[in-house]
């Protein structure tokens, strides 16, 4: 697909999938899109596990407890390590994980369609109050230092893809 036909094509599905496996090479072509997304300072604090084992993906369901995107045959955990990047003029500690992992995550979201498959970004579920990245690490043995902030499932879409409704560019965008 041409760039900017992927990213219109872009939306969060929260359907059935296909049970089709995604085959290791597709998965491994998402996460290298994810990695080779800018990283303030270059500090490179996202880190990516992929899960392809039904039982380990059901696992992760069950603490989610989603209603949408259970039959998903393959899943991408993104998490983070807090780096810091530099002390600015006030001794205040900076880091950019959070833009890391974000830009990381487009740029999967983007691989992901081009391919074909259909996903979507799963991050409040996990890091709320109730600690489910804590329970997610911990199945996926992350190590202690990296914290779960998104889980991203990967298949084909069994339903067709709706996009929501954007507000018109002029209603966002300004020239000056």
């Amino acid at each position: 697909m041409e760039l900017f036909d992927v990213i219109a094509a872009r939306h969060s599905y929260r359907g059935a999938y296909l049970p089709e496996p995604v085959p290791h090479s597709d998965l491994q072509r998402i996460m290298e899109a994810g990695l080779a997304a800018p990283s303030g300072c270059n500090k490179q604090t996202t880190l990516l596990t992929a899960v392809e084992t039904p039982e380990l993906i059901d696992k992760i369901f069950e603490i989610m407890e989603l209603p949408f995107c259970q039959t998903a045959p393959a899943l991408i955990c993104v998490t983070t390590k807090r780096i810091i990047a530099y002390k600015d003029g006030w001794g205040r500690e900076r880091s950019y994980q959070v833009q890391d992992y974000a830009a990381a995550i487009e740029n999967m979201l983007l691989a992901i369609t081009a391919l074909g498959y259909a996903s979507c970004w799963i991050e409040g579920h996990i890091t709320d109050a109730d600690e489910q990245d804590k329970q997610i690490a911990a199945l996926l043995e992350i190590p202690a230092d990296e914290r779960a902030v998104c889980i991203l499932p990967v298949g084909r879409p069994a339903d067709a893809m709706n996009a929501v409704k954007k507000q018109p560019f002029s209603a966002r965008a300004r020239f000056r």
